[in-house]
């Protein structure tokens, strides 16, 4: 009697082994060379906030590749994505970054936020815009944005600076401010000495 308890128990442990080994290399058998699993995704390191049920996730400010900065006078685009999780639509009707840029620009206008969905404002072309910056920005910098909302209000955040190499390598730059053009001056041809002018 004993030992066929004991048979049963052992084949019961060799079969619940058998299966915990199993179950992992038929899970990793659909995941290939170029799984998910196997490649670089960095912790979220944007800076977050809710404000009256609006989520706000992921923000950060795209510098200058690694060991560069973005001078003063240049632009730099800024990322996140929102969520309203309210039962009626609000709407992003501007941004700031005050002591840093000269004005912050929404380059679609206001952003729409209608209730219960995610809007993304990710790119790859940057939707915001720091404009004039009035200090050089440096990747691992922290600087103060506030985000303005029709009906939730405003939101103060320190939003990270991350320079534009390894994974943030795919993000683009914001475009170089347009450098005004000097008018040109028309000269006319003097006439030539003899020549009748024509009516």
């Amino acid at each position: 009697m004993f030992r066929s308890r004991s048979g049963k128990a052992v084949a019961r442990c060799l079969l619940i082994g058998a299966l915990a080994l199993l179950i992992p290399a038929v899970a990793g058998c659909e995941a290939g060379l170029n799984a998910p699993t196997l490649q670089f995704h960095p912790a979220s390191s944007g800076a977050h906030a809710v404000v009256s049920k609006i989520t706000i996730n992921d923000v950060f400010v795209l510098g200058a590749p690694v060991g560069s900065t973005l001078p003063a006078g240049s632009s730099a685009g800024v990322f996140l994505s929102l969520f309203n999780g309210g039962t009626s639509g609000d709407a992003l009707v501007s941004m700031a970054a005050p002591g840093y840029a000269s004005s912050v620009s929404l380059t679609g206008g206001t952003v729409s936020l209608p209730a219960n969905s995610p809007v993304n404002l990710m790119g790859p072309q940057p939707m915001v815009l720091l404009s004039g910056l009035t200090k050089p920005l440096a990747g691992g910098m922290d600087i103060p944005v506030t985000l303005n909302f029709e009906h939730a209000g405003s939101v103060r955040l320190m939003v990270p600076v991350q320079p534009q190499s390894f994974y943030y390598s795919t993000y683009s730059a914001a475009p170089a401010p347009a450098t005004p053009t000097a008018p040109t001056a028309t000269t006319t041809p003097a006439a030539k000495p003899g020549a009748t002018p024509t009516p």
